[in-house]
């Protein structure tokens, strides 16, 4: 059986500090909270900065589902024109390494668009860190 718990934010780039607090509070004891905090981190400031979340008025979610061997972490923002993907950023480069961070530590990750918002989603293995 699958729980979830499931908050929204305001777009605002405070608020990904927020998620990460809301996310390390449920995984705690479940997953390795460090993977978890990561993940939402980079999916969380990627809504506010390149979706139609980080627009005045603009909204993320935070979606946390418990299954029997995974965690999901799933952010759902408002869309924009261009999917998310990896990005092979240099070492001058500041940004694009935040996907690479995430396929890293999940076992699975990937991207589901609709007409007015997208899911990005990771899955972590449960556990303890």
């Amino acid at each position: 059986m699958r729980t979830e718990w499931c908050r929204a934010f305001p777009g605002l780039a405070g608020e990904v500090a927020e998620a990460r607090h809301f996310v390390a509070s449920l995984v705690e004891g479940h997953a390795p909270v460090d993977d978890a905090v990561l993940v939402v981190s980079e999916l969380a400031t990627n809504a506010v900065r390149h979706s139609l979340s980080g627009a005045d008025g603009g909204w993320f979610l935070v979606v946390v589902g418990f299954g029997d061997d995974l965690v999901r972490i799933e952010v759902i923002d408002q869309g924009a024109e261009c999917e998310p993907r990896l990005c092979e950023a240099t070492e001058q480069e500041e940004g694009g390494r935040g996907l690479s961070l995430v396929a890293g530590c999940a076992k699975d990750w990937g991207v589901v668009n609709s007409a007015d918002r997208r899911s990005v989603w990771a899955e972590l293995a449960r556990g303890s860190a």
